[in-house]
């Protein structure tokens, strides 16, 4: 089977290695379609901390089980699933007590070990989720994303009624509002400089889309929430003046949560946020109960990913597609790569 492998950053070579054998507890996977987001990027730059090369990518995953291990009972051969790319000790503090997202020992499939991203992929059983049979290849592969923002939106408790901020509408940012809204917010809104993007997220459902280039982000909230504000406030673009705006605009006593990854070090308003009792929360991957309802949420249709796909690139033209990406960074969202033809 062809392999993809990074060699060193923007150098991508295929191989022919032999389709994996697996284990009791593992199924053999054909892999359909893979997404590529922004640590993949990060990888494609040289720019991710905690990656080296060579590395296989691909952690956005769909495919089909075609051979089951002796004591694997819950699959069939022929199911659509997608994978939980986390590999983790089971040993630490936060593994047994189901926080293995926050594993102390946490390596992520595509990252610090082998990714998905070739025509056949052996894994351990646990890690699989069945998806729907009417749900295709496409929305499957971004399920994972959608966890992120399942989990992210999670982090606040029960979103039902509240009015919720969504700062950055990248695809994560208009995943977590989409979601907020699914999980029964009052109303959602989002911000950003890009009209482009605000028009996807529009496009999407979200109630208010705002660019803050024209208007003033505190200006928005009152306008839309009124003087009570966002009950909570996400933050999905992840730099010093979207933090800055969230502490200096949030309700006083409200929360504020970081879903997105800080380039480097941050300089925010740490009195503001003590003064006005914030409640500054983040947000780490997630875990199975995320898949299901981000599964869930496609099916009832109260999350739309098919808006959100740009492009589809050939197994072989990864690299085009990460070219793509960096010629055309404001208008595209998610690029998917078509590992089976």
């Amino acid at each position: 089977m062809l392999q993809q492998v990074m060699t060193n950053p923007k150098e991508i070579t295929f191989r022919e290695i032999p389709v994996p054998e697996i284990t009791a507890d593992q199924v053999l996977v054909k892999i359909m379609k893979i997404g590529v987001c922004g640590s993949d990027i990060h990888v494609y730059h040289g720019k991710h901390p905690f990656t080296s090369y060579p590395v296989t990518q691909g952690h956005e995953v769909s495919g089909e089980i075609v051979k089951l291990g002796e004591n694997v009972k819950n699959f069939t051969v022929g199911q659509k699933i997608t994978i939980q790319p986390q590999v983790v000790c089971g040993k630490c503090y936060p593994c047994r007590h189901g926080k293995y997202n926050l594993c102390e020992e946490l390596k992520v499939m595509g990252f610090q070990t082998t990714g998905t991203a070739s025509e056949f992929f052996a894994v351990d059983a646990a890690k699989v989720t069945a998806l729907p049979e009417e749900m295709s290849y496409d929305e499957g592969a971004m399920i994972e994303p959608l966890a992120v923002a399942v989990h992210a939106v999670k982090r606040a408790g029960d979103v039902k009624g509240m009015k919720i901020a969504v700062l950055g509408a990248g695809p994560i940012g208009i995943l977590v509002a989409q979601t907020a809204k699914g999980l029964g917010a009052e109303s959602v809104m989002i911000t950003d400089v890009s009209d482009i993007r605000l028009e996807k997220a529009k496009e999407c459902g979200v109630d208010f889309c705002i660019n803050t280039k024209d208007k003033d982000f505190g200006e928005a909230m009152l306008e839309n929430f009124g003087p009570d504000k966002a009950d909570v406030i996400y933050d999905c673009a992840g730099n010093n003046i979207t933090m800055g705006q969230a502490i200096k605009y949030a309700r006083k006593g409200s929360t504020i949560i970081l879903v997105a990854v800080f380039a480097g070090m941050a300089e925010i308003d740490l009195a503001v946020l003590n003064d006005h009792e914030l409640d500054l929360n983040t947000s780490m991957m997630y875990r199975n109960e995320d898949y299901v309802d981000a599964i869930r949420l496609v099916n009832e249709g109260k999350v739309a990913l098919k808006p959100l796909i740009s492009k589809h690139f050939a197994f072989k033209d990864y690299k085009a597609a990460y070219e793509y990406i960096d010629a055309n960074r404001e208008t595209t969202m998610k690029v998917i790569i078509n590992v089976q033809e």
